[in-house]
């Protein structure tokens, strides 16, 4: 499974950003997906997960409220709408595909990786 995350670009403080992830292999409908984040001299952080289904979804309490994941199998893309960015947000962020259908916020789940697009909040 190939992933490509794009989307990501410079913004000001309190303004949106709709990251989207396609990823290449037409069983991407059966795992769950995530988005991480990983800021300079940071480690790699949850942001956001939902299941094959669309179903359960779960985000980092530092997002709550302001992302929105979401997913179209018939595209094989996932989304992450960002909105009311924050300068704290900036950070390159990372699609990821789970072993499994099931959310889940812990980063060993996922064995297949984007390559990352960078967004930057300006304050």
């Amino acid at each position: 499974v190939q992933l490509q995350a794009y989307g990501g670009g410079l913004v000001q403080a309190g303004g949106s950003l709709r990251l989207s992830c396609a990823a290449s292999h037409r069983t991407f409908g059966n795992n769950a997906m995530g988005w991480f984040r990983q800021a300079p001299g940071k480690e790699r952080e949850f942001v956001a997960t939902i299941a094959w289904n669309g179903g359960r979804r779960y985000y980092a309490d530092s997002v709550m409220g302001r992302f929105t994941i979401s997913r179209d199998n018939a595209l094989n893309t996932v989304y992450l709408q960002m909105d009311s960015l924050r300068p704290e947000d900036t950070a390159v962020y990372y699609c990821a595909a789970a072993r499994g259908a099931a959310s889940s916020t812990a980063t060993k789940y996922y064995n297949y990786w984007g390559q990352g697009t960078q967004v930057t909040v300006s304050s």
